[in-house]
């Protein structure tokens, strides 16, 4: 019987959740969700000028905001060193590696030589089989790996295929430095393994590591993890992904009003399909996800696009569900918390029968907002530029009749107001537009906004004759 697959997500805690640690975490995180197995934490702060509790503190916020669940608490690999340290002294003791006096002056003696030799730099090997006994006194030694020599190791890469690495280029490298700090190399391979994790699937910058790492496993004869390294996202112009492209944050997408479901379809799509499904809900993409369908080429992040699928989902939620949203994400968007200030029972029971127009125009929550704003805004409305230009003295007249024929409504709904404006209309020769705009204008304070009729049915009858009394003057 097949062991449980255990995926690790594992960021450092020097900013905040980025776009492709995000999609990092997410394949890790499908991956655990179809095979049945789990997804564990480290959060891999061994950097301590640069590690910080914000960081963490928003890395976790991300994840759990995307809906990305970890198994048992998330573990500090800082908190490991000494772990990392009994390794290494192991390896010593197997003959696997050994102590290097090389002082600082020598190494960079060895960097020039190289150099003038057009050699890309490489340590010696000049402690590799010397007697310790020779070690010059008050020098304090690193810990380096005896890498092969000889021929290749190989990565078998789920995602890359088979990749070979010449021996000679990965020398022997430093496993714990003479302060007595491991290095990532090393902590990594001790951490994975401790941790049991299977399956190590990871940004493609980090494919080299994965031959260096492999030498580590070897030399404890631990098993090396099943190995999956992804392409890197790229801008829509093709260049590396920067702060122009979207490398922004996690938290920024959730102030720019992207749905979590959304923005994870929008991720996984990112260099993973499935046939030509383009909208997915996060059972689909659970049930879907393999890691082979990884392309090896990168993705370009596209906020068209990212656009796009967020209105499909937005679209395709339930009325109550999208509501919800749109209340839980109202602190994170400008002027968020003001409308909070005035969402009381009836307000909300008012924006969740204005939903299914408001959505239908709407490709973020936070065009969702805006889109909503004219049931919060107080009386009298102030007017766009646009609709203040449309409340000309002929506007108001059509308003003043409007407003006279929807007071004689008893049963109001959007199907009997829009019976009563299309009489006004009729009767002053006038095509419908021409009485619509004029009211819109003054119901929303706006010249675009959901139907003019279902604006009036949310809005109720004292409330829409109000606005349109202010408006006439």
């Amino acid at each position: 019987m097949s062991k449980p697959i255990v995926t690790r997500f594992a960021p450092s805690p020097t900013g905040y959740l980025h776009i492709g640690g995000a999609r990092t975490a997410l394949f890790n995180w499908l991956y655990a969700q179809h095979t049945g197995g789990t997804m564990l934490l480290r959060i891999e702060d061994t950097d301590r000028e640069r590690s910080t509790d914000a960081a963490t503190a928003a890395i976790l916020d991300g994840l759990k905001w995307l809906g990305l669940t970890w198994e048992g608490e998330p573990i500090s690999q800082f908190a490991r060193a000494e772990r990392h340290r009994e390794v290494a002294e192991e390896l010593v003791a197997k003959g696997a590696a050994y102590r290097c006096y090389a002082t600082p002056a020598e190494l960079d003696e060895m960097r020039e030589k190289a150099k003038a030799e057009g050699r890309p730099p490489r340590y010696d090997g000049r402690w590799r089989d010397r007697d310790p006994s020779e070690a010059p006194a008050g020098v304090k030694p690193a810990i380096r790996i005896k890498a092969p020599r000889e021929g290749e190791t190989v990565v078998m890469d789920r995602v890359q295929g088979e990749v070979r690495f010449p021996n000679k280029d990965l020398d022997d490298f430093i496993i714990l430095r003479s302060d007595g700090n491991p290095t990532y190399m090393h902590a990594v391979v001790v951490d994975d393994h401790d941790m049991g994790v299977t399956h190590i699937i990871r940004g493609d910058d980090h494919l080299t590591n994965a031959a260096r790492q492999t030498v580590i496993y070897q030399a404890m004869n631990w098993e090396v993890p099943v190995m999956a390294h992804i392409p890197l996202i790229h801008g829509a112009d093709g260049a590396k992904l920067s702060k122009r492209h979207g490398a922004l944050g996690v938290e920024a997408y959730r102030e720019m009003g992207y749905l979590p479901e959304a923005l994870c379809n929008y991720l996984a799509r990112l260099g993973w399909s499935h046939g030509d499904d383009e909208i997915m809900t996060i059972e689909d993409m659970v049930r879907w996800f393999e890691i082979e369908d990884v392309n090896k080429g990168a993705a370009r992040f596209d906020f068209a696009k990212l656009e796009a699928v967020n209105g499909v989902h937005m679209r395709r939620m339930d009325d109550a569900a999208l509501t919800a949203a749109l209340i839980d994400t109202l602190p994170y968007l400008p002027n968020g918390e003001a409308t909070l200030t005035k969402l009381d029972d009836g307000k909300r029971e008012q924006l969740s029968a204005a939903m299914p127009g408001l959505k239908e125009r709407a490709k973020t929550l936070l065009e969702l907002a805006d889109s909503a704003g004219y049931l919060f805004a107080t009386r009298p409305l102030p007017l766009d530029e646009k609709a203040a230009q449309i409340l000309d003295a002929d506007a108001r007249k059509v308003l003043s009749d409007a407003h006279d024929a929807l007071l004689s409504v008893e049963d109001w709904s959007a199907a009997s107001a829009e019976a009563a404006v299309r009489e006004v209309a009729e009767k002053a020769g006038l095509k419908l537009g021409k009485v619509a705009q004029p009211l819109r204008a003054a119901l929303t304070g706006r010249s675009t906004s959901p139907g003019v009729f279902d604006v009036l049915a949310v809005l109720g009858k004292q409330e829409s004759l109000g606005r349109l009394s202010d408006q006439i003057g």
